[in-house]
Order: C-alpha cells, then sequence, then structure tokens
C-alpha cells in the first residue's frame, strides 16, 4: 500500500483538519497516511508549532492501525538539537522527518529572512544550516521538503536548480546516504510539472551518491490535499531508481 507520509491535523498550529476526516479521505483514496504534526522547538513566535505530545498520543489511539501511523515533523535546528532528541526518543513515534523550518530564528516562510539577500545568499544560507542540521541529527528517518525554500522566496524565479547549489546540495545528499537516511519527496509543488522536472536532478543524483530511499508525502493541512499528487511522487521516485518506503515503529516498510 502506498503511503502518505507527511501531514498535519489539528494538533499542528497551521492546521485545522480533523484526524477523522483524514481517515475517510485515506479510505476513500486506498492509501496509508501517517500524521506528523509540527514540533518547532524556540520558534520565533510563543507557544506556536508545539504541541501536546501525550495528548496526542491519547487522542489518537484510537485510529492507530496498519494504515493509519502516528510521526512527527521536528523543525531541526543546532540551538534545539538536545532537546529534539530527547522528544523523539520518548515517544513511540512510528515516523520522524526532519526539516528546516526557521534559520537564525528566522521562519523562512517571513520576507525578513530574503530581505538584503541575493537568492545565491539565500539559498546558500539555506542549504548550509540544512548541512549542519543532517550531520548532527540521527534521529531522524528523512529529510523533510529540500525545495522547501521554493515556497515562499521573494525572488521573480524561486525554483531550485540543482545546477545552482550542486555543491551545497551533494554535501546534504552524500550525508543522507551515508546515514542511510530518506529524502522526502513532498507532492505540495507538484501540481506543476515545471516543478518536477526541476526537482528530478536532485533525486537522481541522490542515488548517484548512494542514496536508496525516499518517503512520499502531500504535506496536507486540509481534506482535499490529502494524498495529492502522489502519483507524481512515485514517478519522480521511478525515474531516480529509487525505492519508495514509509515508516511503521520507526521501521523501515517497503512500497510493494
Amino acid at each position: 500500500m502506498l503511503f502518505d507520509s507527511h501531514m498535519h491535523t489539528c494538533f499542528s498550529t497551521d492546521s485545522k483538519m480533523k484526524m477523522a476526516d483524514a481517515v475517510v479521505k485515506a479510505e476513500e483514496l486506498n492509501i496509508g497516511i501517517i500524521i506528523t504534526e509540527h514540533m518547532d522547538i524556540a520558534y520565533p513566535e510563543p507557544k506556536a508549532f508545539i504541541f501536546d505530545v501525550e495528548k496526542y498520543f491519547s487522542q489518537y489511539a484510537q485510529y492507530r492501525n496498519e494504515k493509519v501511523l502516528l510521526g512527527i515533523e521536528i523543525g531541526m535546528r543546532s540551538d534545539c538539537l538536545e532537546e529534539n532528541c530527547r522528544l523523539v526518543e520518548k515517544y513511540p513515534f512510528d515516523y520522524v522527518i526532519g526539516s528546516v523550518h526557521v534559520i537564525d530564528n528566522i521562519d523562512l516562510y517571513t520576507p525578513e529572512f530574503y530581505q538584503g539577500r541575493t537568492k545565491q545568499e539565500a539559498y546558500e544560507h539555506y542549504f548550509k544550516a540544512m548541512k549542519q542540521c543532517v550531520t548532527c541529527y540521527d534521529g531522524i528517518h528523512s529529510l523533510g521538503h529540500i525545495d522547501y525554500i521554493a515556497r515562499y522566496a521573494r525572488f521573480q524565479d524561486p525554483e531550485v536548480y540543482y545546477h545552482e547549489f550542486s555543491d551545497y546540495i551533494d554535501e546534504i545528499l552524500t550525508i543522507l546516504a551515508q546515514k542511510e537516511k530518506a529524502l522526502e519527496i513532498n507532492t505540495r509543488r507538484l501540481g506543476n510539472k515545471a516543478a518536477v522536472e526541476t526537482i528530478i536532478p536532485i533525486y537522481k543524483r541522490f542515488y548517484e551518491l548512494g542514496g536508496r530511499i525516499v518517503t512520499i508525502g502531500s504535506d496536507a493541512h486540509n481534506v482535499k490535499d490529502v494524498g495529492r499528487e502522489l502519483l507524481a511522487g512515485l514517478e519522480i521516485a521511478e525515474r531516480s531508481n529509487l525505492n519508495v518506503v514509509h515508516f511503521k515503529e520507526g521501521k523501515l516498510q517497503f512500497h510493494k
């Protein structure tokens, strides 16, 4: 069964989706789902993007089964390493995504991060921070949305072109491959075929550098996006010779 391994329900600050609705939608699509609520410790806005993990497991235990798994998306920062590591070790998450959302205590969503920087400068800063994080965060299963910055960058052409940042991207992909971690194919932007062609070189390069596994996730924050563009994610994986996987109880499960 194919799993949509990245989505957010009402435990995430930026989502109001109800778990029951996500489960119904997954059943309609005949896919599995993994809930991955946001946990960005030390987020710039107090009490935002953190959640009560005890309550999360307590409320969602009734839904948990072979097709509905419970994970987390942690915001990787070097200054929150120990706290994040303690968190993922303490609780029985099926799956842990490591993502970069905040750099220098600035959310990449905000214009502030891009002010006074050229695209080259902003993206290099982003990838340098990402390299630092994947180097020291051993408890993650997959690196989330490597092209995240392209969603929000304030440039005429925000796309991440591999050839423009190959040195930085290669370092990240090499570390992931050596640690046998997965690279996520985040399908949120894949409704645009141009975006598909733009990011494929990154995944092909991941294979060349020894990477073998990818997860696929819609990053849905509402019901209509559950399962969105998963087939486009499968296409990228197939064209890059990468195996699609998901994680259950922290263990690798191959898509068949």
